[in-house]
């Protein structure tokens, strides 16, 4: 059975799809589109419905990775749906958090960074009120998780608790 994702961020339209983005380019890349399946969505309802940011498009194009699908919020179900839930920032981890009042599902919620193997950022900065050099870091720094992010999943699957459950 395929592992879940979901990306979370504030909007849904700049860090999250990136994420989303990456990671599937990257799961093309190694033959395992089918393995692993991804989605990303936004803690507010500011831009539900709303393609990914323009900026956030061009930059991400420019290094052969397209960003699907348009925002939509997080829900409830969500944390019944996916794996890990991977919050861009603390701000998004708290939210997230928030949301599962009962704690039944806060194991599965982390930060995207904590997989992070050549940055040090413990939060994704959001590029969006900056310029192209914030969109090219965001992206740097969201490949640099993401790669990280498939080593773990890989070794995840590959565990015997993961056999026997």
């Amino acid at each position: 059975m395929a592992q879940k994702v979901l990306f979370v961020c504030l909007g849904n339209i700049c860090r999250s799809p990136a994420a989303e983005g990456i990671l599937r380019h990257l799961l093309h890349q190694n033959g395992q589109a089918e393995e692993i399946l991804c989605d990303s969505a936004g803690t507010g309802d500011y831009h539900v419905g709303e393609l990914p940011d323009r900026r956030m498009r061009q930059a991400a194009q420019r290094r052969g990775i397209g960003l699907e699908g348009r925002a939509r919020q997080v829900t409830l179900q969500d944390f019944h749906d996916f794996d890990l839930l991977l919050a861009m920032d603390e701000q998004n981890y708290y939210h997230l958090l928030g949301l599962d009042r009962s704690g039944k599902y806060h194991a599965k919620v982390q930060l995207v960074c904590e997989f992070c193997r050549r940055y040090p950022d413990r939060e994704v900065p959001d590029p969006y009120y900056g310029g192209e050099a914030g969109f090219e870091y965001v992206l740097d720094l969201l490949t640099d998780a993401c790669e990280g992010l498939l080593n773990h999943l890989r070794v995840r699957q590959n565990s015997p608790q993961s056999e026997s459950a």
